[in-house]
């Protein structure tokens, strides 16, 4: 199960409804083997495509940088598919390299609802989990 702030869910949400008509993408760490997303990191969508996102390398590789020195880790990272409801397409699953992490997808295009779902991606299998929202910090 992913629990998680309502404010970072409300900034995920934001993130997506702002990159539209391109998927948005990002992270959101927290410390290492906490299972507890805690800072919101917004990434730009290299691929600048409405059916497709990748992280920038360059902007990967910084990442992965700080969180290494704060002893963070991705607990989330999320997408938003912007013609499609919100489950991980092939390549979403193909690019899944994170095991612990929670994949995040978000979309508004299936019957004006937002769509704000979760999965566990591992060695290809893709499995659903209950998302608890909570208020506070």
């Amino acid at each position: 199960m992913l629990t998680i702030r309502r404010d970072l869910v409300d900034a995920i949400i934001a993130h997506a409804r702002r990159d539209h008509p391109d998927e948005a993408c990002g992270v959101i760490a927290g410390p290492a083997g906490s299972d507890r997303p805690e800072r919101f990191i917004p990434m730009i969508n290299a691929a600048r495509s409405p059916t497709f996102y990748e992280f920038d390398s360059m902007d990967l590789l910084r990442l992965y940088k700080e969180m290494d020195e704060r002893d963070e880790e991705p607990v989330v990272i999320y997408h938003s598919h912007t013609d499609t409801e919100a489950y991980p397409s092939r390549t979403d699953v193909a690019y899944a390299s994170e095991p612990n992490a929670h994949y995040v997808l978000v979309s508004d295009a299936i019957e004006g609802e937002t769509q704000f779902r979760s999965f566990r991606i591992v060695d290809g299998e893709v499995t659903e989990e209950e998302v608890k929202i909570i208020d506070g910090e």
